[in-house]
């Protein structure tokens, strides 16, 4: 079922970013009045199609369904055809260089307003989301040595406001990559300290390990709720021990406990230990023994006591009008395309690893998780993918949309198109790039499948 739900989430994420790419060349191609012959959703062989509208487009799906295409009446085609006098005027190349880079640049552009309408939507909507609050870090990470506690909210990094843990989570990729100490404004846990600036040095963290969980190796966690019992299955081993619900643990074997992870974490790591449990009932303090039941678990064994205890960060959902939800799309969607170019110009200079480069099993991987966490977190990897695939399609690399709008800025400045020999070449060469980075993404797909 989940192999399933994985297929689907990536079939529609691709689908629906090929067609839009697709419409956004289509729909330019026609307001400059250019005949479109067909509009293909995948690549190679024809499998589906129907004609519809005046000029009996061919709507089709095509075998291969990594891309897709629009076909218009080119007269470089040299295939037989034979344009019409009165198509000639709409045959491509025949267009001013200024509509034909209109049509071109259509493509990428409309994957960014894709992007910017589903983040301008999520934020509308109120997106539920961690607040930016920490969790206490273990004393040997940068965050402790940084001065960090626990407990403190992040107003800011780098002078921009941050008002959810994933806005945290990116100010801190971009300092990664940038390769220099994040600024950190944090509100103390209680009301009465001042708000003060922390520097956090990223530099034991690389590119590589930003996929993974480079907050953790930071010391920086959401912060959890205190460690209160919640509901005490019957017969279980916390019910054996005595412990209640709405019992605080305040520490165990003399180890303070600060949060509810930290208490599963302990039970877990205790199965059949005897423990000696240091509450808080009612106001008054209590100690109990407890021990673990033992738990096999993927080949492991664990503790487990049968006791609810909740983790749920606090959460922060905020929706705000549909200009200023707007704004933001426009200002994420701006963010996220930078930060891409700058990962794809690292990754030429050799500052960053070419590990980074992701295909589409990992794409699809990444599909089915956020289509089963939720709605919120599919839409926001749908307008993710489409920024990258915007960026991606103008690289300036013969074949992509990219290198037809370099042979057009050439053609702007000498007043004279490509050769054709010229062009032929590029493409060849255009094509040998684009096969070395599928294999190359698709041996990074393999070997974070098998690691």
């Amino acid at each position: 079922m989940t192999l399933l739900q994985t297929i689907l989430a990536f079939a529609v994420v691709l689908g629906v970013l090929i067609v839009v790419h697709e419409l956004g060349h289509y729909l330019v191609a026609r307001w400059c009045g250019v005949k479109v012959l067909r509009f293909s959703v995948g690549m190679g062989k024809v499998v589906w199609s129907r004609r519809f509208g005046p000029d009996q487009t061919e709507w089709a799906v095509s075998i291969l369904p990594l891309g897709g295409y629009v076909k218009m009446l080119d007269a470089r085609e040299g295939d037989g055809m034979v344009i019409s006098p009165e198509d000639t005027k709409r045959e491509f190349t025949s267009q001013s260089v200024w509509r034909r880079i209109a049509i071109v640049a259509a493509g990428p552009i409309a994957n960014f307003l894709l992007a910017i309408l589903v983040f301008a939507a999520l934020y509308v909507h109120g997106i539920p989301e961690p607040a930016p609050k920490l969790r206490a870090p273990a004393e040997q990470t940068a965050a402790y040595q940084a001065g960090l506690r626990g407990g403190e909210r992040v107003l800011k990094v780098d002078g921009e406001a941050v008002h959810v843990w994933n806005e945290l989570r990116w100010s801190l990729v971009q300092a990664v990559v940038d390769r220099k100490p994040a600024l950190l404004e944090v509100a103390p846990s209680n009301d009465d300290g001042a708000v003060r600036t922390v520097v956090l040095p990223v530099a034991g963290v690389s590119t590589e390990e930003l996929e993974g969980d480079f907050l953790g190796k930071l010391g920086l966690d959401v912060a959890r709720p205190p460690p209160v019992l919640g509901k005490v299955v019957p017969d279980g081993a916390a019910d054996r021990a005595g412990l209640k619900e709405g019992d605080l643990v305040l520490a165990i074997d003399g180890k303070a406990v600060p949060d509810g992870l930290a208490l599963v974490e302990t039970i877990r790591d205790a199965p059949e230990r005897n423990l000696l449990v240091d509450l808080q009932r009612d106001g008054q303090p209590l100690t109990l023994r407890l021990t673990p039941e033992r738990v096999e678990q993927d080949g492991q064994a664990i503790g487990r006591v049968k006791v609810e205890v909740s983790m749920m960060p606090e959460m922060v959902s905020e929706g705000v009008n549909p200009l200023a939800a707007l704004v933001k799309g426009v200002v994420k969607t701006w963010d996220t395309s930078v930060m891409t170019l700058k990962m794809v110009g690292k990754m030429i200079v050799g500052e960053v690893s070419w590990k980074n480069v992701t295909g589409p099993i990992t794409i699809a991987d990444y599909a089915g998780q956020t289509a089963r966490i939720g709605l919120v977190s599919y839409l926001s990897f749908i307008a993710f993918v489409s920024i990258s695939l915007g960026v991606m399609n103008l690289l300036p690399i013969p074949v992509l949309d990219g290198g037809h709008l370099l042979y057009y800025a050439v053609e702007v400045l000498t007043g004279r198109p490509v050769s054709e020999r010229v062009g032929a070449i590029a493409q060849r060469a255009g094509i040998g790039v684009l096969m070395t980075l599928m294999l190359v993404a698709v041996f990074n797909d393999i070997n974070r499948l098998v690691s």
